[in-house]
């Protein structure tokens, strides 16, 4: 299991923005496909997007399309989610993933390595 490193989340007002950035530790994350997924209080963990290895693919979620935005360093080794117009309802903890093939990223699944997850909480 490959080691991942959530920050960046906090506490936000209704229409504000945070970055989460999703770093790597003793692996090249360059090679992996990237993932943010969400998991609130009572439901169960949702994909939000996902990145290639070389950033070409992306998926995004309907519930933030427009919203949020998936990048990717591949020289620092870093995958980030910026979030902009957060609402109430994207308050949940927040995972970072790293997949081996594109296809975990079109099914949202297979996903077999995970950050400990940081918290986001958008509340007035």
């Amino acid at each position: 299991q490959l080691q991942l490193v959530e920050s960046g989340g906090g506490l936000v007002q209704p229409g504000g923005s945070l970055r989460l950035s999703c770093a790597s530790s003793g692996f090249i994350l360059n090679g992996y496909v990237g993932g943010w997924f969400r998991q609130a209080p009572g439901k169960e963990r949702e994909g939000v997007s996902c990145i290639s290895s070389s950033g070409g693919y992306q998926k995004v979620a309907e519930s933030v399309k427009g919203r949020f935005t998936i990048s990717r360093d591949n020289a620092n080794n870093t995958v980030y989610l910026q979030m902009n117009n957060l609402k109430p309802e994207d308050t949940a903890v927040y995972y970072c993933a790293a997949a081996k093939l594109i296809s975990n990223c079109v099914d949202f699944a297979g996903f077999d390595s995970w950050g400990q997850g940081t918290q986001v909480t958008v509340s007035p």
